[in-house]
């Protein structure tokens, strides 16, 4: 009997939902790592080139840059590109380390990826505290 005449003992699902898939925590920590790339180049650059424009066009444009920035819409996008950084810089570590065969291993992995999220958290913590 072949591979593909044998009854299955669970129907396979016709869509594969990730919702309800419970993701391990380096998984996590690859998805994230993308997301925060997207969002480094999505709005990170962006604000980055609009403040450098502004500091440059007149010592006005200059004042209503900051002034945005920190206000407390401001402070949550700063944040959120904190975060971005942090995440982004030490998940591109961890992977850069995976890619020498540096903890590849079950437990080294996973524990690699609780360290960047624990991290890039903490570091994000402070950079919340230095705003407010």
């Amino acid at each position: 009997m072949t591979a593909a005449d044998r009854p299955l003992a669970k129907p396979r699902p016709i869509y594969l939902n990730l919702m309800a898939i419970r993701q391990p925590v380096p998984a996590i920590v690859s998805i994230l790592h993308r997301i925060s790339g997207v969002l480094l180049i999505v709005a990170g650059i962006p604000v980055l080139l609009w403040f450098v424009g502004a500091s440059l066009a007149s010592p006005e444009r200059y004042a209503a840059a900051y002034g945005a920035l920190t206000s407390w819409f401001g402070k949550l996008v700063l944040l959120a590109l904190a975060w971005s950084v942090f995440h982004h810089v030490l998940a591109g570590i961890r992977h850069l380390l995976l890619d020498i065969h540096v903890g590849l291993d079950l437990a080294p992995a996973r524990r690699s990826a609780a360290v960047v999220l624990v991290v890039a958290l903490l570091l994000t913590l402070a950079c919340a505290v230095r705003l407010w």
